[in-house]
């Protein structure tokens, strides 16, 4: 069995989902046409976490490549093995619903579906979660912020969803309690680079908010800088990571230039505040993010094993980066 089916959909690349979707009809065929129902499947040699792993990320490749007939077979072999009553499997056709709606009509319709099974289960988080995403997919921010909001009360734990209500959050520009739900993402997963960096992401887009020049502007890029610092400690080649350092750092430094001298060393450990990066810091940092930069988008570029993990989005942004700042000092 190939590793390509068991890597989530979600974390693939365009390029990857299509090959998966191309190549799970070779798979479907190696597979039996014909399952025992469960318990008696588990003495069945062909019985495996990883087969059904392989259907159900099958099934959301086709989904989004458009092959809703191979999705079709996929989702009904997962109905045959788990049953309808299955939680997981009642979200997957629950997905398929929403992905071949046609009309306002038949999303309707699937959301009031979900109401029926929440009103008889309403612990089905998988169920619950999926409401949440057809709201906002609905158009219904407030909805699906309140619908999430509730569920997280029961599950606090749930670092997904702490994670997608503070992506609501950001596109509705209220970046405070964006942040506030990375924190406790960052809680549940303390050593997630790319938390971090997303953490630095937010900060700066709060700080872009605050009048020029200011003490609150000047902490909030000063602690996008030490996010994103945290981020590339914890993955030393982690292109985002750097990206963000290189911002955040050009746009410290002319902040710096223009503040006064007294917000350059306030800082309050009362509230944890600490005082700003000096110049001289910032601008080792924003050196090292340049020369990393320039390093990756080489490697990648220059196809070296184990620098090919980067997109070509990812690479053509950081050389856009590079080139901008080489043309300022060539001016």
């Amino acid at each position: 069995m190939s590793t390509a089916f068991l890597q989530p959909p979600h974390s693939s690349t365009p390029q990857s989902t299509l090959a998966i979707s191309a190549a799970a009809p070779s798979f479907l065929k190696s597979q039996s046409s014909w399952t025992l129902p469960y318990p008696l499947s588990l003495f069945s040699n062909s019985e495996s976490q990883e087969k059904w792993a392989s259907y159900e990320n099958i099934f959301l490749s086709a989904l989004r490549t458009g092959d809703f007939k191979m999705a079709d077979q996929c989702l009904e072999a997962l109905t045959t093995r788990f049953g309808l009553t299955n939680e997981r499997v009642a979200a997957l056709r629950g997905l398929w619903a929403e992905a071949t709606a046609t009309s306002q009509a038949d999303l309707d319709a699937v959301m009031g579906h979900y109401e029926e099974i929440l009103k008889a289960d309403p612990t089905a988080f998988a169920i619950r979660k999926r409401r949440v995403a057809l709201l906002k997919s609905m158009g219904k921010t407030g909805e699906a912020v309140a619908a999430l909001t509730n569920l997280l009360d029961t599950n606090p734990t749930d670092a997904e969803g702490w994670s997608e209500l503070g992506e609501m959050y950001v596109q509705q520009g209220l970046y405070d309690q964006a942040k506030f739900c990375l924190e406790e993402v960052l809680l549940l997963a303390p050593n997630g680079w790319n938390l971090h960096a997303r953490m630095g992401e937010v900060t700066f887009m709060g700080a872009q908010q605050q009048q020029g020049g200011s003490g609150e502007q000047l902490k909030q890029l000063s602690e996008a800088v030490r996010r994103f610092c945290r981020s590339v400690e914890l993955c030393d080649d982690y292109l985002r990571g750097y990206y963000g350092l290189k911002v955040s750092t050009t746009r410290l430094l002319e902040v710096l230039a223009t503040s006064k001298k007294g917000q350059l060393t306030t800082s309050d450990p009362a509230t944890g505040d600490l005082a700003p990066p000096s110049i001289e810091n910032v601008k080792k940092l924003n050196e090292l993010a340049t020369s990393k930069l320039a390093e990756i988008v080489r490697r990648s570029t220059s196809g070296e094993k184990g620098w090919d993990g980067y997109s070509a989005a990812e690479i053509a942004a950081a050389r856009e980066l590079i080139d901008k700042d080489t043309q300022k000092i060539a001016r």
